[in-house]
């Protein structure tokens, strides 16, 4: 069946998830949970029945977790487009398809729009990260960055139309081929890069691997950047595949780690995050340290996406959710929190969905997980207590 599309009012119910994540975060009894009732913009979709969960000490929110799709094969990136279908790209067959925006009793409808003919996708490496121009409305396009024969690069294409490559030559392996891609409040597009196994690459601001990069839309290094003629924006990470911003338009990545501490950093213009020297904090004045780190068994997040002043991570390795609330000024307020944590095997990206709730995917047909026969998933959470979700 059809459904109108549930995303309205979108700037209330994004606070509404940050003001009742923050609220639950330091509460400690459990809240009501259940789909949020309609309201006078209309009918939500028709989800399959919900289910609820909190944070594995007990203290954590409460989350309503509503399977929206099932079947898909890696899912890598999500971006949300202006009638609030998603994009969602599959690392290994190259597809981009789209769920929703219309939805029946099993979840939203999806459906393959294009495959990206050229990509070459083996271990980590393939149809990476997506994002939708800001002027999709007028420019109908769409940005993604993948692993072709030689190099990773990102193109620009329309739906159904060949991609038209604006940056080439990012070093490419088996691992570390990093992958996120996402607009920043300032209209410019950011790229995160990984070493590809040469640690050395990620200190030397002529190469491309081991940094975030900032481009035009047209591919050119964008005006402002910190080096002459050059796309790079930070240096010194070792694999960074998710990207945010948060209410304050500060920008964080998260980064793996190799074998110690996973991290998020607050990422800032010019700035050197210390890989390979140091992983995780140090006393390093060279470089700038993480606002917060995890051991790798806990963690290894890929996505990230934030909430006015909550972030929200998805862990590989972890099989979790860590949600970490923020100051006024960016920094850490209290312990972050986990979510999720074994319930749906390994997570990947995530992302806030214009209505405000969060889409999550699995990732365990990546050969490392164990599929269940659903797998891959993408999840919908709408945290107890508060508006977020509503259509």
């Amino acid at each position: 069946m059809s459904a109108r599309p549930p995303y309205l009012r979108v700037r209330r119910l994004r606070s509404a998830l940050a003001a009742s994540c923050a609220t639950l975060l330091l509460a400690t009894a459990g809240c009501s949970f259940g789909e949020p009732a309609p309201d006078p913009a209309g009918e939500p979709p028709t989800f399959p029945t919900p289910s609820a969960s909190a944070s594995a000490d007990g203290t954590g929110p409460e989350v309503v977790t509503t399977v929206l799709a099932k079947g898909l094969r890696v899912p890598w990136g999500i971006a949300f487009l202006p009638d609030g279908a998603a994009l969602v790209t599959e690392r290994d067959s190259g597809r981009i398809l789209q769920v929703g925006p219309g939805s029946g009793p099993d979840g939203l409808t999806v459906r393959p729009v294009q495959t990206i003919g050229d990509v070459a996708a083996a271990g980590e490496g393939g149809l990476l990260g997506i994002a939708v121009s800001p002027a999709y409305q007028r420019d109908r396009t769409v940005f993604v960055y993948y692993t072709a024969e030689r190099d990773n690069r990102i193109a620009k294409l329309r739906l159904g139309e060949p991609p038209t490559p604006i940056l080439t030559g990012i070093p490419k392996a088996g691992i570390h081929n990093g992958g996120g891609l996402a607009f920043g409040p300032d209209g410019q597009l950011y790229a995160s890069t990984g070493d590809a196994g040469d640690r050395a690459a990620s200190q030397d601001v002529k190469r491309l691997g081991g940094k975030i990069l900032r481009i035009t839309p047209a591919g050119k290094p964008a005006p402002g950047n910190p080096f002459r003629n050059s796309p790079v924006w930070s240096l010194g990470h070792r694999n960074v595949q998710g990207m945010a911003w948060d209410a304050g338009k500060r920008m964080y990545a998260v980064e793996f780690g190799q074998n110690t501490w996973d991290e998020i950093n607050q990422v800032t213009k010019g700035k050197n995050y210390g890989w390979p020297q140091v992983e995780g904090r140090s006393d390093d004045a060279r470089f700038i340290n993480p606002v917060t780190q995890w051991p790798t068994s806990d963690a290894s997040c890929s996505g990230l996406a934030a909430a006015d002043r909550l972030l929200v991570t998805a862990c590989l390795r972890g099989k979790r959710l860590w949600l970490v609330e923020l100051t006024a000024t960016g920094t850490v307020l209290g312990q972050p929190r986990e979510l999720l944590t074994g319930r749906f095997g390994r997570l990947r990206a995530v992302a806030a969905a214009p209505d405000g709730s969060l889409w999550v995917s699995t990732s365990n047909h990546d050969g490392r997980g164990d599929p269940a026969p659903e797998d891959d998933r993408l999840l919908r959470l709408v945290f107890s207590g508060g508006g977020a979700g509503r259509s």
